[in-house]
């Protein structure tokens, strides 16, 4: 049975959850549910897999693209770091209020679109600047993929089920990096590394027609508890973003995941080319073995995070908190470990730990920034989450990593990706950290609630 049609069902007379039932005809019929919750999933997972398979094609072929264009780590960290963030970052501010006033579907898919586009522009890019530049438009398109489709899953799908559908969209990430590990590689072996740019630029193209020609925009709110729906408004820029910022619990949920994101990161746009430099991988080996690593490790993070949530969060709210705490807690000695290994069978075998365990964080945060705001400001809010943890992982992340090997390396150390690699280890404690005091926030929101 469609989640839908249950929830109607469980609802006196037929009602729309947050629709009055003496509500007029029309508003009701234009509060209707989402008729296809699993179709709508289904969809932005696949988005969410071409948002990051173009995003990961970068450290996949940063060997390949090192000896056709000349850059060092430093300038892979940069394009694959700061200049990426720049864009994905700020750019998604602006489009998340758009999208809490527009139409969140025809967001998506135009920015599906626009990334697709500036992907082919990777593969066909003759310098380094060329690829700065298109690298910069995957990040404006990227900007709007992500936070429209965090509130269209939250407005398809009860409360109860959320943190479940919230872990499958976020397989998207472990998908797409292993498709693009996989198929990334196996086109540069076969033919060139500018290839897999432009084919996963086609495959986005069309992606992005049929986001717009099979999806509806769902009501707001239309699966909250009480009037949810009714009360809907268009809320302020400036006042979301104060609330934002100025909301302890949403701020440390998005510095934890920041913390977590540098590691994660930092670690994804070099890892292929430590386990080849270092590890004495061959890109062949690469597209079958790290890419099950990705899949296995990663999807399997993402999965079981979410079942944990949905499973303990009616007992605490905690939870939220405390398995990424816990979890990050359990990876840092496998992580050291992994960069330590003397050869990349054993590394990989210590990576895939570390994966499941890097991963428990993002279905955390999503789904409690998500119930924390009102249906209003949901995509904002989930923009300027990725703003905050994203800044800081995604744009400082491999930018540092990549500045650390080209200064170790200038230094005369003969490992310098991996002793930068090393020097990561520090942020585990920090994320831990901030995620303990996140929980002992929630703990006493809780309390004062219950007083």
């Amino acid at each position: 049975m469609r989640v839908s049609s249950s929830i109607n069902a469980a609802l006196p007379g037929g009602a729309v959850a947050g629709v009055r039932p003496d509500a007029p005809i029309a508003t009701r019929e234009t509060a209707r549910l989402p008729r296809h919750p699993r179709v709508m999933l289904a969809l932005l997972t696949f988005v969410y897999v071409i948002n990051f398979l173009d995003r990961q094609l970068l450290g996949i072929l940063a060997k390949p693209i090192q000896d056709t264009l000349h850059v060092s780590d430093g300038q892979l960290g940069l394009i694959g770091g700061l200049y990426f963030a720049m864009f994905y970052c700020f750019i998604a501010i602006p489009v998340g209020w758009l999208a809490d006033r527009t139409n969140r579907v025809s967001i998506v898919s135009l920015a599906c679109g626009i990334w697709s586009v500036a992907t082919i522009g990777c593969g066909m890019a003759g310098n380094y600047a060329q690829l700065v530049g298109a690298r910069m438009l995957v990040g404006f398109g990227e900007a709007g993929g992500v936070p429209p489709s965090y509130a269209l899953i939250t407005d398809s799908f009860p409360p109860r089920r959320r943190g479940t559908a919230l872990a499958i969209f976020n397989l998207g990430p472990a998908i797409g990096a292993a498709i693009g590990i996989a198929f990334g590689a196996t086109i540069a072996t076969l033919f060139d590394w500018r290839d897999a740019f432009v084919s996963i630029g086609v495959v986005g193209i069309v992606t992005a027609i049929a986001v717009k020609l099979v999806l509806r925009d769902p009501v707001r709110g239309g699966m909250d508890h009480g009037n949810a729906a009714a009360s809907v408004g268009k809320a302020p820029f400036l006042g979301t973003m104060r609330m934002f910022f100025t909301h302890r619990t949403l701020m440390l949920a998005a510095l934890g995941s920041g913390a977590t994101q540098f590691v994660t990161y930092g670690l994804g746009n070099f890892a292929v080319l430590f386990l080849m430099r270092e590890k004495g991988m061959l890109l062949t080996d690469v597209a079958i073995w790290y890419a099950l690593v990705v899949v296995i490790g990663m999807g399997g993070g993402m999965l079981v995070s979410g079942r944990v949530i949905d499973r303990f969060v009616a007992r605490s709210r905690t939870v939220y908190a405390l398995a990424p705490a816990i979890s990050l807690a359990v990876a840092l000695p496998f992580y050291v470990a992994f960069v330590w290994a003397p050869g990349w069978p054993l590394a990989l075998a210590l990576l895939t730990v570390v994966m499941l365990f890097n991963y428990f964080y993002l279905s955390c945060s999503v789904a409690l920034v998500q119930e924390e705001v009102r249906p209003d400001e949901r995509v904002m809010s989930g923009a300027l989450l990725l703003l905050v943890m994203n800044f800081i992982g995604l744009g400082l992340g491999p930018t540092y990593v990549g500045w650390a090997s080209d200064r170790l390396s200038a230094g005369g150390h003969a490992h310098a990706l991996q002793l930068a690699l090393y020097s990561l280890a520090p942020f585990y404690i920090l994320a831990v950290l901030i995620f303990l005091a996140l929980a002992r926030r929630l703990r006493g929101t809780v309390r004062s609630i219950a007083a």
